[in-house]
Parts: structure tokens; C-alpha cells; sequence
């Protein structure tokens, strides 16, 4: 007998056409493969809808704003990127790529709560209960405190939610639970969306804090619908390079606190160990006197770091160069080898450039141009730059340098790191305050630059 109350159709998640049966290509925008099952809402008679008491508008000012309950998680780095700890009632997206360590740091923090006489439900859909005792084991936690609980089925997870009680529940992953009110399979967009939902709701009447794992794109987004990263309050992404130890934990979205923090972690024998120098860390293996390596004062969140800019320009064998950046934006890095040739008349038409940001951090800041270019222009001229110059400042079409924000802080992390001389644009110079040992150099054009650092 089919239940009328619940309804499903297929919706384009493109242009919402709204088919009652699967199409493998969407009649109103011609999409391959976007027709998702979705539950398709009854509607009551108006009887029922008049019968139910309206909310009125009042004052904002009449509204008592209660200060939410916010819990460390006893994980330092953690704790700066969620703005302070888990917030009761707060559900937190956790994607990065398979292997990247989204799971060990998850059961890090179920055992640091743990130790704080906490109740811990850790719900495993994709690994045994034994499996993910092994890896307790093997990272040395204490998992007295936690609950595990096997299980797929969003509708069970809520019943055992209810049981235990947990102050934090733990997802790992939201592509594994599936709900009865949906035909399709488990993963699905649809799927995905309603069980995502359904521990939102629970999680946040309840004040339950709630963890959710998700698994990533090929083209680096989360899996699954792009509401699913509206109905979460905190979204982070778990970065890193297999080929590095270092990890960065990245705050998108954060309705309790500041967003693009991040906090940085080794990947050790011991698990995720909190690096608390990030700067001497991603520092650790500069080479001494080689050109094409350049120093950048950047900003993470409210953190200034200190990364090594890497660039090698080498004659090209082929009709059109290669262009190859990574961890930096490759538009960026194009528009400042066009200011290069057209500004200083540097031949790079016919060399192949290649830019990296040492360690696998990744710089979207406009403030690390000034670091792109001094890195370029060495390797050109086989210049090694000065070992205590460190850089930052943006540069514009016409070879002009721009201020960038918080210099004094920039300024402050480079004397900690035991730099000698700061070139950064003119405009930064004024009202920086003068730090012991720390030699300032501002410059408002390329022309300047070249000359500060003798690479004309």
C-alpha cells in the first residue's frame, strides 16, 4: 500500500524541473544526471493550517539573547579555528580528501572530551567498531568515554541519540547514513540532504553538539548537495599533502566565530600533533642562498605566518611555456609576469615559470605578490635574495605597489622569526611602529623593489 503522506518526485538541481519518474536528462535545462529524488510535501487542509497559533513580530530589543554554551574540545589548534571550542546545539562540517586524517582528528577530540567526563557517541558508517578501536590503539587515546555505534539508518542514530544522551556526536559519514523516507541509495544527492537535515534538526532541539564527516570532489568541494553546507553552522576544510606531514584545518563558515581561520598539525606515529610555530615549521627546510626563494608574510585567519615562496624559470623547448603554479592562484601569477615584461621588459615570453609555495599551504592574499615577483626576478637573474628579507604587499597592473592590512603584525611575527630587514609597500611604513633589530624598506613601485634588492 502506498503512503500518501510521503511522496517523492525527482528535482533538477539545476533548474528545479520537477519530473514523478527518473530522466537521465533534465527536459527543462538539458543536464546529464542532476534529477535527484526528493520528498514531495502534502498539503494540509486549511482547517488544520488555520488552527495553528501564528508567531507575532516584536522588538529586537525585547528579544533576551542567551550567550550559548561553548566547550573546549581540549584541542588547542581545533579550538582556534571553531572561534573558541563546540558550541552546545552547533553542527561542524569536516571535508577534505581520503587518507588527509578527517577521521583521526574526529576520534582525537572524542577522547579529549572524553577526559572531561563527557558523553561521546561516535556513529561509524563506513568502519567496524573494531577497526576503529585499532586505530585508538594505535594513536594512544583513551576511549573509555566513547560510544560507537555502527550504524547507517539516520532515523536509528536519532533513536540512539535520545538514549545516550551525548554532549557531542560524531558522523563519519554523513554519505554513509541514509533515510526510510527515501528510495534511493545511500551517497545519493537527496539521501545525503534529508539525513543531513534530520540530524540538524535533532542535534540543535536537543543542544547536542554535532560532527560531520564528508568526503570531497575531484574538484575539491564537499560531496553531496550545496545546501548541505547551508543547513551546517561551521563548515572546515581538512587540507595537506600526502608527500608532507603538515596539515592545515581551514574555517570557511563559522556562525560562532571569525571564518578563513586555520590551525596547523604535524601528521606523526602519535597521530595529529598541534604545531604551535607554524612560520618555523613551514621555514624548516629553506635552502640558504638560493635564488628563486623568497620569504612571505602572509595572514591565515588572524594568524600571521611566515611561508617560502619558490619559483624556477628555465628556457622553454616548446611553442607555448609552461605556467605552473601551486599553492598560489595561476591568474595571479599570470598578471604579474604580463606587469614583469611590460614594466621592467623581463623576457618571459619564452621561459617556462614554475611557482610553489613550499610545506602545502595554500596563499589567496594579493599581499603575496610583491613575494611572486621578487621570487621570479631571482631565479631570472640567478640572484639568491638576502636570508633575513622577508616580503609582502600587492602589486597593480601599472607596477605600483599597494598597502596591504595588519603590517604591524607581519612585522612582528618576521622579528619573532629572527629576520633582519622587512621590505613592504611605502604606504605600511608610515605609522609601524620600530621593532628592535627589524630594518624597514618601503617601496611604492617595481622600480624600487629591484633596486632594494639589487636584482636591476
Amino acid at each position: 500500500m502506498v503512503d500518501k503522506a510521503r511522496r517523492t518526485a525527482f528535482a533538477c538541481q539545476q533548474c528545479g524541473h520537477v519530473s514523478p519518474r527518473w530522466l537521465g536528462q533534465c527536459p527543462g535545462c538539458s543536464t546529464w544526471g542532476s534529477l535527484v529524488e526528493e520528498l514531495v510535501a502534502v498539503p494540509r487542509a486549511r482547517s488544520a493550517s488555520k488552527n495553528r497559533p501564528a508567531s507575532a513580530p516584536r522588538p529586537l530589543t525585547a528579544v533576551e539573547a542567551e550567550h550559548s554554551l561553548r566547550r573546549s574540545t581540549g584541542i588547542g589548534e581545533l579550538d582556534r579555528v571553531l572561534g573558541g571550542g563546540l558550541v552546545q546545539g552547533s553542527v561542524t562540517l569536516v571535508g577534505g580528501d581520503p587518507g588527509i586524517g578527517k577521521s583521526t582528528l574526529t576520534l582525537q577530540t572524542c577522547s579529549a572530551l572524553a577526559r572531561q567526563g563527557l558523553v561521546v557517541l561516535y556513529v561509524a558508517g563506513e568502519e567496524s567498531p573494531e577497526q576503529v578501536r585499532l586505530r585508538a590503539d594505535r594513536l594512544g587515546l583513551d576511549d573509555s568515554g566513547v560510544l560507537i555505534l555502527p550504524e547507517t539508518n539516520a532515523e536509528a542514530v536519532l533513536e540512539q541519540i535520545d538514549a545516550t544522551r551525548p554532549a557531542t556526536v560524531v558522523v563519519d559519514s554523513i554519505q554513509t547514513l541514509h533515510t526510510t523516507t527515501l528510495a534511493s541509495a545511500p551517497g545519493s544527492v537527496g539521501q545525503v540532504r534529508e539525513s543531513a537535515a534530520l540530524l540538524t534538526t535533532h542535534c540543535k532541539a536537543s543542544g547536542t553538539a554535532c560532527i560531520l564527516i564528508g568526503h570531497v570532489t575531484k574538484e575539491g568541494a564537499l560531496a553531496g548537495p550545496r545546501v548541505l553546507e547551508h543547513l551546517v553552522d561551521t563548515v572546515l576544510y581538512f587540507e595537506g599533502d600526502g608527500a608532507h606531514a603538515l596539515r592545515v584545518l581551514r574555517a570557511v563558515k563559522n556562525r560562532f566565530g571569525s571564518t578563513n581561520e586555520v590551525g596547523v598539525f604535524e601528521m606523526a606515529e602519535s597521530g595529529l600533533v598541534e604545531v604551535q610555530n607554524p612560520s618555523a615549521a613551514f621555514l624548516a627546510e629553506r635552502p640558504a642562498g638560493a635564488p628563486g626563494s623568497a620569504v612571505l608574510a602572509t595572514l591565515e585567519g588572524s594568524r600571521p605566518v611566515l611561508v617560502e615562496i619558490q619559483a624556477l624559470v628555465a628556457r622553454s623547448a616548446l611553442a607555448m611555456p609552461r605556467r605552473t603554479a601551486i599553492g598560489v592562484d595561476p591568474g595571479r601569477v599570470a598578471l604579474l609576469l604580463a606587469v614583469l615584461e611590460k614594466r621592467r621588459r623581463m623576457q618571459l615570453h619564452d621561459q617556462d615559470v614554475f611557482l610553489n609555495v613550499a610545506g602545502g599551504l595554500r596563499v589567496d592574499e594579493p599581499a603575496a605578490d610583491l613575494a611572486i615577483v621578487a621570487a621570479v626576478a631571482s631565479s631570472v637573474r640567478g640572484r639568491p635574495l638576502p636570508d633575513d628579507v622577508v616580503l609582502w604587499g600587492e602589486v597593480g597592473l601599472t607596477g605600483e605597489v599597494r598597502s596591504a592590512p595588519r603590517a604591524e603584525a607581519r612585522a612582528r611575527e618576521a622579528a619573532r622569526q629572527g629576520f633582519g630587514c622587512c621590505v613592504l609597500p611605502a604606504g605600511n611604513v608610515r605609522g609601524l611602529p620600530a621593532s628592535a633589530g627589524l630594518r624597514v624598506r618601503g617601496v611604492s613601485a617595481l622600480d624600487q623593489l629591484f633596486d632594494t634588492l639589487e636584482l636591476a
